[in-house]
């Protein structure tokens, strides 16, 4: 069986091309950074997988997915080889049978916006002030606008639940 999951965030922007054939058919490659669970001095933290989906997946991968994003795919692993100058070269790829998103669009763009705060110190503009978020502890915080979770009610007993 050849089977691959994988989970981990787009290193840029899907690129989309189209084939030559009658019916053009979307032809999407990205890269996904990969954590690894466990690494050894002087190893790299991260692998980077490149991955490639055709059809309305490659569309789908177009419109909707961006650099930095996490996703979940799945596939199968291909190895291809070629010759360049004499030489052979291998090209190991996952092919996509199903891409998810594994966090909300209201959280990837929130992420993304607190790491504006930093780039400040390197684009010659004055960073923007830090204010470390309030506990209440003890207090339930209802959850960011957007993120579609409810905040449950701690005075549940059991016997309310459904299941």
């Amino acid at each position: 069986m050849n089977r691959v999951i994988l989970l981990g965030r787009l290193t840029k922007d899907p690129e989309v091309r189209y084939s030559n054939a009658a019916e053009p058919m979307a032809i999407a490659r990205y890269t996904l950074a990969v954590n690894r669970r466990s690494r050894r001095e002087g190893e790299p933290d991260a692998d980077f997988i490149n991955c490639t989906c055709f059809g309305k997946a490659a569309e789908f991968a177009e419109r909707y997915f961006k650099k930095g994003m996490q996703v979940l795919v799945s596939g199968r692993l291909q190895i291809r080889q070629y010759e360049q100058n004499g030489q052979r070269q291998w090209f190991t790829e996952v092919l996509l049978e199903e891409q998810n998103f594994t966090e909300s669009k209201a959280a990837f763009e929130g992420r993304n916006q607190n790491q504006g705060q930093y780039q400040g110190q390197y684009n010659n503009q004055p960073p923007q002030q830090y204010a470390p978020p309030q506990q209440n502890y003890g207090q339930q915080q209802p959850p960011p606008p957007g993120d579609n979770f409810f905040a449950i009610d701690q005075d549940l007993d059991d016997d309310d639940l459904p299941f």
